[in-house]
């Protein structure tokens, strides 16, 4: 004779759990929002650091060994002010200086670090450049345009420093991904448009005739671009935390120099830009395409169409198990000698 279960409790799995417990936790952190940014960009920025740690984890062994560093090099008096340079031995050992390329990391202005590009910067090195690494101070601890001040103090410590770092001051190259292009291009901006400069309140620490080229990969450069998102509380979280302006959209200031795009003029860099065909903002790279080629600037890109397979999301060029971003590494490369006296 079987038993009546009728009215008993039903036993939640483990599965059901963890789906209610994510639910929860994501309602929690919408709910921070209503107060403030930090919860959600304290989790962003962990999130994150798994993300990237796993990723540099899984192809370090790739990177080049015969690459030379110098590590956590101390640009400024800020504890985050820091950076790394990597230079090919063969250059290293006879004090060569080599065209430079000085890479901003991304992570929505609240996280990244340096320390997970560090196969990335090796592989670029290899190619016959001096590559540096910059951290800067992260949101909402530092507010903008506190990077900005940052990578051109950077830039100023590598000039006074070149000899010992490798670096060739006449020949800079400046890049970055994601937040770090977005802060790249706003530099390169202020390089060239000294008007532009007076409006962020950055002055620059090098002359147009310094920056030889700019590589923007995955990066933001129009804040009007405000459309729907799967990542729209985290942008919110990130913006505010940034800007220090709970409701930045209206903050004229803020959405005016933190959009690139308006700024540009024909004296920028040549540019190499890509953006994979699934990232969220495949819009603002063709956006600033569209601005510099008014402008009658140099741009070399690498661009997906819709349908492209795999799909390929955010910061897809550091995946260098990828086919794609094999051929992103190449491009850029090609780029920055095209620019440069680098030897091949």
């Amino acid at each position: 004779m079987s038993k009546s279960t009728t009215g008993a409790p039903r036993a939640r799995s483990p599965m059901g759990w963890r789906r209610f417990g994510a639910r929860a936790a994501g309602s929690a952190m919408r709910l921070s929002l209503k107060v403030s940014p930090r919860p959600m960009a304290w989790v962003s920025r962990r999130q994150s650091a798994k993300t990237e740690e796993r990723r540099a984890a899984s192809l370090r062994g790739r990177a080049p060994a015969d690459v030379a560093a110098v590590t956590d090099e101390r640009y400024g008096d800020h504890r985050d002010a820091v950076l790394d340079v990597y230079t090919p031995d063969a250059a290293a050992q006879v004090g060569r200086r080599l065209p430079t390329v000085v890479w901003t990391h991304g992570g929505g202005f609240v996280g990244g670090s340096k320390d997970t590009l560090d196969y990335y910067l090796r592989a670029i090195a290899a190619g016959g450049f001096t590559v540096v690494g910059v951290n800067y101070a992260l949101a909402p601890g530092a507010r903008y345009p506190t990077p900005v001040r940052q990578v051109m103090a950077a830039l100023r410590h590598l000039q006074a420093n070149a000899d010992r770092l490798h670096v060739d001051p006449a020949q800079l190259v400046l890049a970055g991904e994601s937040a770090g292009a977005q802060i790249s291009a706003q530099v390169a901006a202020i390089v060239t448009n000294p008007g532009y400069g007076e409006q962020v309140g950055v002055a620059s620490t090098i002359t147009a005739e310094q920056l030889r080229g700019v590589a923007l990969c995955c990066g933001f450069y129009d804040l009007t671009r405000r459309g729907p998102s799967p990542f729209s509380d985290f942008v919110y979280a990130w913006l505010w935390a940034y800007s220090g302006i709970r409701d930045y959209a209206s903050d004229e200031h803020f959405v005016s120099t933190m959009s690139v795009t308006t700024h540009v003029t024909e004296r920028f860099p040549p540019a190499f830009i890509t953006v994979g065909n699934a990232d969220p903002l495949v819009a603002h790279s063709r956006a600033l395409v569209e601005a510099l080629v008014s402008k009658g600037v140099e741009v070399d890109t690498l661009l997906y169409p819709k349908d492209h397979q795999p799909p390929l999301g955010h910061a897809y060029h550091l995946e260098l198990g990828l086919d794609e971003a094999g051929t992103a590494l190449r491009r850029m490369l090609a780029f920055f000698r095209r620019q440069t006296n680098a030897e091949t």
